[in-house]
């Protein structure tokens, strides 16, 4: 495996191999967190204004790079960088970050925290937890559809049971999905359940049953999707990378192969 790295490494560009090489992308990730904290160092009113202004000088600096750092990856690839969805991504934060509006469109000057978001694209394992949460899209969503479902079902039922009770929190059917909608996610249920079993004993049942199938089931089969497409996408990252390796190797043995049937044929010939 290694050998075949390095005869992929031998016939990259050489601007290609500077870009992809281990120091400059930990140089850019550092940069980027580096960023990130000043522009954080910024929002705090206390900084003396010299202060300020020498950060503002500093994350214009940092942005002057990462300006270079994208120039220089284009040059690298070419028209392949457009081709790969991370770099329109780098691209697009770059020029977001890149716009220094001022006058009424001066707040948009918060976007150049978006800089951060850099690290998903800069960061491979960061990347595939993106990728494999992309791919998990189509299952969520199914799961989201039975999660509303079921939401708007026990909203219907508690309205109906629980609204004379605590018109406060099931008066109506908007009230009642907002409310289970609390109860869903865990924050201050007993209160609610509390407030309602004050008037129906029973209440307990529907609770316990709601919250079983809403966050425990229902919830969990979403962190499932996402869990098992993540899987899939490192395996199939894996099984990428060891047919590219295998192909190296087997193209290499082919010119091997060639070269000495060609020495072999030379030396018959001087024979």
């Amino acid at each position: 495996m290694n050998d075949a790295n390095t005869l992929t490494a031998q016939r990259t560009p050489p601007l290609q191999q500077f870009v992809e090489h281990d120091w400059f992308r930990y140089t850019v990730v550092a940069l980027i967190v580096f960023s990130a904290v000043l522009l954080g160092m910024e929002t705090i009113r206390e900084l003396p204004q010299g202060l300020l202004d020498a950060l503002y000088r500093i994350n214009r600096a940092i942005l002057a790079f990462f300006v270079i750092e994208l120039v220089i990856r284009i040059a690298a690839y070419r028209l392949d960088f457009f081709r790969e969805p991370w770099n329109w991504f780098d691209f697009v934060i770059v020029l977001a970050a890149a716009i220094s509006p001022s006058g009424p469109f001066q707040v948009l000057r918060a976007l150049r925290i978006l800089r951060a978001l850099r690290l998903v694209s800069a960061i491979p394992s960061l990347r595939r937890v993106v990728d494999g949460l992309l791919s998990a899209v189509p299952g969520i969503a199914s799961v989201m559809l039975l999660l509303v479902l079921l939401l708007y079902v026990a909203a219907v039922m508690a309205t109906l049971m629980f609204r004379d009770i605590a018109p406060e929190l099931f008066g109506h059917l908007g009230v009642s999905l907002f409310s289970l909608f609390q109860v869903m996610t865990l924050e201050g249920w007993p209160d609610i359940a509390a407030t309602v079993m004050a008037g129906a004993p029973w209440a307990w049942i529907f609770f316990v049953g709601y919250i079983l199938l809403a966050t425990f089931m229902v919830l969990n089969l979403v962190i499932g999707i996402v869990v098992s497409a993540i899987q899939s996408r490192i395996e199939a990252e894996q099984a990428q990378s060891e047919a590219t390796a295998d192909a190296v190797l087997l193209r290499e043995i082919r010119e091997l192969r060639s070269e000495l049937t060609e020495l072999r044929g030379a030396i018959e010939r001087k024979t």
